[in-house]
């Protein structure tokens, strides 16, 4: 029977890529119970904005590679052959993350979304998942929501939390003297639920928040916020910005001349690309977390060389997560024969994981957090840069156990 067609979408931001191990579908494509005798994966990020840089187009790169070794794995023996992947920008706008996701669902045939940086936006997404009862794979948004209070059965955090930046850099900062926080965040789930995260993390460790200050998001300009934080002499600000909003605020944090009266700036998040942006002598000796290092092993560096043979550039913390969730839920296919989502949860739910990006990773099944080993990682100085894209030491190795919270305190629920 020929294979059913699925809408793909007609928006000129949509790029579809059909894959097929046996060069095409057709009668007999697939092997077990697949709706529409194919796999659909959809990557919803920001492709245009403050945040393509660190997930964006290449986010969808690092899904394709993933369907490719799959499909090279099995072979013939993959349970479904035809895996097409589409991709849209959801602009970072919530509204528009909630249309594009149940389109995606609905009339583009989606058996998973993917990343979905921006917290208000997965938020609507992971909404959405639940409606549809279709899976929800977050890569690139951080609230600690997603797993918590706004927990559901079909959405999995993959990557990280606020409070894995939190327990680490605002923990580790405080303890080395930077005592007294003024913290800068943009104004919007994410930038909230860090301010929170940072605060109970910095309080935990014995210093004080002093002033918080919103910010809007997107934003450029940042030297109204930092005269601001500067006014109260704190011994470190605190920004809770990321991508090009973190890179303008800090170069004008750098020429402010709060450096200079001993102000200390710590970073919530930040991504290997935000430092080749601005360059390395911006950020260097700038203590942060970073969820996986593209250098960090010879595993790391293997498939980093693959990535940027395909893109150009070193892969963030992201797009390995991405890669990483696309790959696993193909294997959960593979594994159960079908794209029956309740099912493939059901594979997932309390698997231990050791892949490219996931090192004593264990997908959890009470709250659907993906925990992980991590990196506390200090900026190099411009001296100590080896290589192109060489910018991280990492200090030292977050365990799984002591970077993400225990399920048990996440206040998930996953009854309906």
């Amino acid at each position: 029977m020929e294979s059913k067609r699925k809408w793909a979408g007609a928006s000129a931001l949509t790029m579809t890529l059909l894959l097929s191990a046996c060069g095409g579908g057709g009668p007999g494509s697939s092997g077990g119970d697949f709706t529409g005798d194919k796999l659909v994966l959809a990557v919803l990020n920001d492709q245009s904005g403050v945040y393509k840089d660190a997930s964006g187009p290449n986010s969808v790169k690092a899904v394709k590679m993933a369907v490719a070794d799959f499909q090279a794995k099995y072979g013939d023996k993959a349970v479904v052959k035809n895996i097409e992947v589409t991709s849209t920008d959801h602009q970072n706008k919530p509204d528009i993350a909630n249309t594009k996701a149940s389109e995606l669902y609905e009339r583009g045939g989606a058996d998973v979304i993917l990343d979905v940086p921006t917290s208000s936006a997965a938020l609507a997404v992971a909404n959405q998942a639940k409606n549809h009862k279709k899976l929800f794979l977050d890569v690139s948004a951080a609230t600690t929501a997603l797993t918590g209070a706004q927990c559901n059965k079909y959405t999995f955090q993959w990557a990280y939390n606020t409070y894995l930046l939190a327990n680490a850099t605002g923990t580790t900062v405080t303890r080395d003297g930077g005592k007294k926080w003024t913290i800068i965040y943009p104004d919007y789930e994410f930038g909230q639920n860090m301010t929170k995260s940072f605060t109970d993390a910095i309080t935990k460790a014995g210093g004080t928040v002093g002033e918080t200050i919103p910010t809007p998001f997107p934003n450029e300009n940042f030297a109204t916020f930092l005269t601001k934080a500067g006014s109260s002499n704190p011994d470190v600000i605190g920004t809770m910005h990321a991508g090009g909003d973190l890179i303008n605020l800090v170069k004008q944090f750098n020429e402010s001349g709060l450096k200079e009266k001993g102000v200390e700036l710590a970073v919530g998040l930040m991504l290997i690309n935000d430092i080749h942006s601005l360059g390395v002598e911006q950020f260097a000796g700038t203590l942060f977390t970073d969820p996986w290092y593209w250098n960090q092993d010879a595993e790391a560096r293997a498939w980093a060389d693959k990535f940027m043979t395909e893109t150009g550039v070193r892969p963030s913390f992201e797009h390995a997560g991405n890669y990483s969730a696309a790959l696993q839920y193909l294997e959960a296919v593979q594994a159960v024969g079908t794209d029956d989502a309740d099912k493939v949860i059901a594979n997932l739910e309390g698997k231990k994981v050791n892949d490219v990006f996931l090192r004593n990773g264990e997908i959890r099944a009470a709250d659907h957090s993906v925990v992980h080993d991590a990196n506390l990682a200090r900026v190099k100085k411009p001296a100590d840069v080896k290589e192109p894209w060489d910018y991280e030491e990492i200090v030292t190795k977050i365990p799984a156990s002591e970077g993400f919270a225990p399920a048990e305190a996440s206040g998930c629920s996953m009854k309906p």
